[in-house]
């Protein structure tokens, strides 16, 4: 048995909005040693998927939340050092008063959490229950029990103590089991006669797969991506307004600069890297395209932190690295840590900062083929940009004598999603304008 003082393994916050993690691997066991900085073990939210490293050197003397449940942010996870219990040893509750916060995040995410609805009389209860009769149930798992129609106690747990983890949860749903409806209590006799109540709509059965069909689990990366979604279209005004440019020049520049970039610097300089350069410029002007609308308040900045959107090489999901105080980098340094973070969020090494705190994002379809979109604002931020595919067009110039002719030209349609609440049509309108004149204006000052 370790001794010394024990330090305490918690679920890190992996963004502002992030509210809980998923324990997908354990690196180590419990008995094993483990260094300081050493991967410690995997997890999952709706922003990334990433290793956590271990706070302290020593041994791991409990693993408190197993492989595929889900706690909030703060859950203590583990103990490294200290006197604490082999897995093996029961576990007695802790004391509420003498708790850190994060014990009580860990409290609040696996007691009972309310309307769940309790099994019928008689029923062998396969969740464990604390001396309340409140089953151990953590708030993700309840509200997908909730979803489906079923009852948690008629779930075979495998976490810690018998707990159904969200792995089990979701794994009865697919099997299509159906969970007996659990018998109303009774209520005592009223004491005057009283005009019946409508009962309520019984939540929908889960379904079982019917032929040809198949369940997938959905991942947290994927339940976020669906929660932050939904809540932006229901808080924003959303409006999309589109320009098309003619990049005749960028392509120019890109070409001068591919191979000094890619030699000297190992950097692609993608047309991606000059929009993103020419978009943080233009924000200075239009600053409520950078802003937020918090409360009864307009935040404008002097910085901006960038949000690149990038697609995972799964197809199952996606995420927003941000680089920092964007306007203080060249062409060369915004292509580089565009490159930079693309490849480790492909690679699931990013880290929690480096996707908090954006300001205003870019989102990149057209690496797709796709002409035209109109993106979803990742809130609070005001606005979202969207690049689309390079074509070649016939397009309408002037010649040397001053007569409309017709060339073919590079040409890239550009939108912006922004929320009409702070934006106008006419603002959004002007900071396109700009956008494209910088564009099709490149130069080396740019």
């Amino acid at each position: 048995m370790a001794t010394g003082t024990a330090v305490d393994v918690v679920m890190p916050q992996m963004g502002v909005s992030v509210a809980e993690g998923t324990i997908t691997k354990w690196l180590k066991q419990e008995g094993e040693q483990v260094e300081a900085d050493e991967p410690l073990l995997e997890i999952s939210t709706d922003k990334v998927d990433t290793e956590v490293p271990s706070p302290g050197s020593g041994t791991l003397t409990q693993i408190l939340v197993q492989e595929g449940e889900t706690v909030e942010v703060g859950t203590k996870l583990a103990t490294i050092g200290g006197d604490g219990a082999s897995g093996s040893e029961p576990q007695s509750p802790p004391e509420p008063a003498t708790q850190a916060a994060a014990d009580e995040a860990m409290a609040a995410a696996s007691e009972g959490v309310g309307d769940v609805a309790p099994s019928s009389p008689g029923a062998e209860s396969r969740v464990p229950s604390d001396e309340n009769g409140k089953s151990f149930v953590s708030p993700v798992v309840a509200r997908i029990a909730s979803e489906h129609g079923v009852d948690p106690s008629q779930v075979e747990g495998t976490g810690r103590g018998g707990r159904v983890t969200k792995k089990d949860m979701l794994e009865f749903i697919e099997s299509g089991a159906q969970a007996p409806a659990p018998e109303a209590p009774r209520a005592p006799a009223p004491a005057a006669p009283a005009a019946p109540k409508a009962p309520p709509a019984a939540a929908p059965q889960a379904q079982p797969a019917g032929p040809g069909e198949q369940f997938e689990p959905v991942s947290a990366m994927r339940r976020g991506i669906a929660d932050h979604m939904r809540r932006s279209v229901d808080t924003a005004a959303h409006v999309t307004s589109a320009i098309e440019v003619d990049f005749s020049k960028v392509v120019a520049a890109r070409e001068k600069l591919k191979k000094e970039y890619q030699s000297g610097y190992g950097v692609n300089p993608t047309y991606l890297a000059f929009v993103a350069k020419a978009t943080v410029e233009t924000l200075k002007d239009w600053p409520y395209i950078n802003g937020e609308l918090r409360g009864d308040q307009i935040v404008t900045r002097q910085f901006v932190n960038l949000g690149i959107a990038v697609a995972l090489d799964d197809g199952k999901g996606l995420i927003v690295p941000v680089i920092k105080n964007a306007q203080d980098l060249n062409l060369l340094g915004i292509a580089r840590a565009i490159q930079d973070l693309a490849a480790r969020a492909r690679d699931k090494k990013l880290m929690p900062d480096d996707v908090q705190g954006g300001t205003f994002t870019i989102t990149n379809p057209g690496g797709f083929g796709t002409f035209h979109g109109t993106p979803i604002i990742s809130q609070p931020q005001a606005a979202i940009l969207g690049t689309y595919a390079l074509v070649k067009r016939a397009w309408v110039v002037q010649d040397e004598l001053g007569q409309d002719v017709i060339a073919i030209r590079p040409i890239m349609n550009i939108t912006l999603t922004y929320d009409h609440r702070l934006v106008d049509g006419a603002y959004a309108g002007g900071f396109l304008r700009d956008l494209r004149k910088r564009l099709e204006d490149w130069s080396e000052t740019t």
